[in-house]
């Protein structure tokens, strides 16, 4: 009970230098909480939509993907013969055949774009009874020819879309034209999907190019039925070889594929928390270092009049404890604003998220408190095994101890055999042969290094400090001598304060190498490697109406075909390989020029040849004039002689092989020849602008294709690069919050250590305005320490990921000076932001009662 009320007693004494501590827990705990409860939520979401829209039983072709088209874009249909043969199985009360495709284009009568934005799909198909699972039709009616749609609510809205408007419907075997005479809303939360609905004979039609399909039959079972005796009755009924699934099985696939990519989001959200925590881990280790420092005759008398090792030690942990309730509990709450925010952000860029469906498990809390409690009291472990160690005899001296040294040096030894490691774990990375061992080492290498230059900080600081102060310093005289000297006064407190931004800085100087790296590289392997003027593609393979525009495009020499093919490659060794061969047209050897390391790559666009990479020639000893056997999915089985072997020291078409659309329509139906995954173009010589403006405007009826020229493409590239990496700076940042709150925390509880030394250099002529630029200097030099730190560790992780990159034929390392240099100068205002609050209350200091200070 004794060392319960001497915690609280500390713990609300020193509530304000807590606080800040208590935010950096606070927002570590939020993160990961608001993580939890936003991932929750979206599959909560997904759930409920799944499990009310899954009719008792469908039935679908054996080979039907709920998450990609085949390579047709056409999807996968079954006769409609089975229909009947459905509703004539025993316990079946209702059947119907329904069409869907997601491989299709919306667009208003403004030829606007009216399709999901968030990454969801755009679905077209036939309205069915299913449908009145999930949605109601709000106005109008159902669709009932062939130049009538109906919309959903949500993408109506979005789109100020109302009845009589026109839609046209971009679809691989159709381009449909209706008028809207209904609008549908969803009785559950859409997530953002663009849903268009036409009569049953329009979506066959023009979504599957044939009459008397149907993409799937839903059935539904008779009262007292089971979902699991109909499927059994159903699959008895057809006698065939189909996807017959309940609707549990339909919903748990669904969900399954769902769930694989809101685990990717969540890892990665957690991921980021963590870094939060281990720098909130430096300011909470400085916050009870320094505390314990600034108690040390306080815990000499405790010791004197009779408390144990034990009780200081308990005394120091419970304060951590109370430290990390509050911190933690304040988080979770935080944690479920933070989700309620990103739901309200996902709503803003089209995925609609209802907070009537805000999840909160009771594992989330829990989780977000324990993690909180036991990192913050492991972080207060090391102070509290410090304060048992004081003796006594403390009582007799001023505050504060001086340091182990015995300890520091065992600590600089240990952070240097770690730093060496780190360094040769990176060296071996960037020297692997291989991504996958280069990757495993780079991870070693990263974390070795960033370990043993948190344990070193302690013997870096001296000697960076000493070089930011000469460059910086001496400029402002006495005062910034003095900065420097509280700088160096305590080591170990300015390398783990130095840490923490360290931390964050490093990932952003790797990120920006890595990223700017990738830019340089492809732009690098765009201008020696692509000869065509322009390329086309988009978010929607291209259909054939838009490759006959570009065809006829004025000022073109020639257009290009490029195909994708599903396909298994035996190779003489008797291997097998799925993944696939790409047709083009014989003109794609000039729009991309590819070395190869043997034969001639033209000759490969020649009937029943094709060429092969040189990894995949290595692997398998292929040689020019070899034989290799391709069975193209859909069509029939190929002896196919290899006349030329590509360099795969390239980052565009790495491992492509390389067949003609000659060759390939010989082997595959007309119905299966898949439309072009992208296609070129290029000018006649003297035209290229001429060609550029009219195959845009001859394209622009199409808004789900990009036309391109090669400044374009390496525009864009880097557009995508570095809003990937804002995202992540987004999240990075914080992190650098927590921080700057540890170079705050750090500042204050300085001050409060000097008050007497504040107190005579007011009394002999220091002024408020010396003292406040003597404290923001400290803070400057600090936050560059971590910054230069920070900075040369995370452009050595960099440069080595870029070695990794450069076996994948990424082989431009660039460093993004300005990035740098102005995250650099950027260190020094955060510095000065962070000495706000502490210099501010430093010079508002009574000079008497500074100076009685004990």
């Amino acid at each position: 009970m004794t060392v319960l009320k001497t915690s609280l007693r500390n713990f609300f004494a020193h509530k304000g230098r807590m606080a800040l501590s208590a935010v950096a827990v606070l927002l570590s705990v939020a993160f990961v909480c608001g993580t939890l409860v936003f991932t929750d939520t979206m599959n909560t979401t997904f759930d409920k939509l799944f499990a009310v829209s899954s009719a008792d039983v469908t039935v679908a072709p054996k080979d039907a993907e709920s998450e990609e088209a085949p390579q047709s874009g056409v999807p996968e249909s079954l006769p409609a013969s089975l229909l009947e043969r459905a509703r004539s199985a025993e316990g079946v009360e209702s059947a119907e055949g329904a069409v869907s495709s997601m491989n299709v284009t919306v667009v208003d009568g403004d030829n606007d774009n009216v399709g999901a934005t968030s990454g969801a799909p755009t679905l077209a198909g036939n309205w069915t009874k299913n449908d009145l699972r999930s949605m109601e039709i709000t106005s109008g009616h159902a669709p009932r020819g062939p130049t009538e749609v109906m919309v959903d609510a949500d993408t109506a809205g979005k789109h100020g879309l109302k009845l009589g408007d026109e839609l046209r419907t971009i679809a691989q075997t159709g381009d449909i034209r209706a008028r809207i005479v209904g609008v549908a809303a969803f009785t559950v939360t859409n997530p953002g999907a663009a849903v268009v609905f036409f009569d049953t004979a329009t979506a066959q039609r023009e979504l599957l190019g044939a009459t008397g399909r149907f993409t799937q039959l839903n059935v539904t079972a008779a009262d007292g039925v089971s979902d699991a005796e109909l499927k059994r009755n159903v699959a008895r009924a057809l006698d065939g070889t189909y996807k017959i699934q309940t609707a549990q099985e339909a919903a748990d696939e669904n969900r399954k594929d769902v769930g694989e990519f809101m685990d990717v989001i969540k890892y990665a959200m957690l991921g980021f928390a963590g870094i939060a925590f281990l720098v909130g881990i430096f300011l909470i280790i400085n916050t009870f270092s320094m505390l314990v420092a600034q108690r040390t005759r306080e815990i000499g008398l405790m010791r004197a009049i009779g408390s144990s090792r034990r009780q200081v030690n308990r005394s120091v942990l419970t304060e951590a404890l109370f430290l990390g309730v509050v911190g933690s509990v304040l988080g979770v709450a935080a944690g479920v604003g933070i989700a309620v925010g990103l739901m309200k952000v996902m709503s803003a860029v089209g995925m609609n998220l209802s907070t009537d469906d805000l999840t909160v498990k009771a594992t989330t809390p829990v989780a977000g408190v324990v993690l909180g409690v036991v990192v913050t009291v492991l972080a207060a472990w090391l102070p509290a095994r410090r304060a048992g160690k004081v003796s006594p005899m403390a009582a007799l001296r001023d505050a504060g101890t001086p340091a182990d040294g015995r300890a520091g040096w065992l600590r600089a030894a240990i952070g240097l055999v770690l730093t060496a490691a780190g360094g040769a774990a990176l060296y071996a990375a960037g020297t692997a042969d291989k991504a996958g061992d280069g990757a495993l080492l780079l991870g070693a290498g990263v974390v070795l290094s960033l370990i043993g230059f948190v344990v070193v900080g302690p013997l870096l600081a001296g000697g960076v400090v000493r070089a930011i102060g000469a460059v910086l310093l001496r400029a402002f005289g006495p005062v910034g001598r003095m900065a420097e000297r509280n700088a160096l006064r305590n080591p170990r407190r300015t390398g783990a304060t130095g840490a923490a931004l360290m931390i964050g800085l490093a990932l952003v100087a790797c990120l920006s190498v890595v990223g700017s790296s990738m830019v340089a590289s492809a732009t690098g392997e765009l201008d020696k490697s692509v000869g065509a003027d322009f390329i086309v593609q988009g978010n929607q393979r291209i259909v054939p109406q838009a490759e006959r525009v570009m065809k006829n495009t004025p000022g073109l020499e020639h257009v290009t075909r490029y195909k994708t093919l599903d396909a298994t490659l035996t190779s003489p060794d008797g291997a097998k390989d799925d993944t696939g061969v790409t047709a083009a047209d014989p003109t794609y050897a000039q729009d991309l020029r590819r070395p190869t390391t043997a034969g001639t790559l033209s000759a490969a666009y020649g009937t029943d040849a094709m060429s092969v990479g040189s990894d995949y020639a290595k692997k398998h000893g292929v040689r020019v004039g070899d034989t290799i056997t391709v069975a193209f999915e859909g069509g029939r089985t190929a002896k196919l002689k290899v006349a030329a072997i590509t360099d795969d020291d390239t980052a565009v078409d790495q491992g492509a092989r390389y067949i003609s659309i000659a060759t390939m329509q010989k082997y595959l139906p007309a119905d299966k020849v898949p439309p072009n995954t992208i296609m070129f173009a290029t000018a006649k010589d003297g035209q290229e602008e001429q060609a550029y403006a009219a195959l845009k405007k001859a394209l622009d009826p199409y808004p789900q294709y990009q036309v391109r020229d090669q400044t374009d493409y390496k525009q864009e590239l880097k557009d995508q690069v570095g809003q990937l990496l804002n995202m992540v700076y987004g999240l990075l940042a914080l992190a650098i919050i927590v921080a700057v709150l540890g170079v705050v925390n750090t500042l204050a509880l300085s001050v409060v250590e000097r008050t007497r030394e504040i107190g005579l250099m007011r009394a002999i002529g220091l002024s408020r305005r010396q003292l406040r630029r003597m404290i923001r200097l400290e803070s400057v030099v600090i936050a560059l320490f971590g910054a230069l730190l920070g900075l040369g560790l995370g452009m050595g992780w960099g440069a080595t990921a870029q070695r990794l990159l450069a076996l994948e034929g990424l082989n431009v390392l660039d460093i993004p000076w300005p990035t740098i240099i102005g995250v650099f100068v950027g260190s020094a205002f955060v510095g000065l932001f962070a000495a706000l609050v502490p210099a501010f209350r430093a010079g508002r200091m009574n000079v008497l009662n500074a100076i009685a200070t004990e």
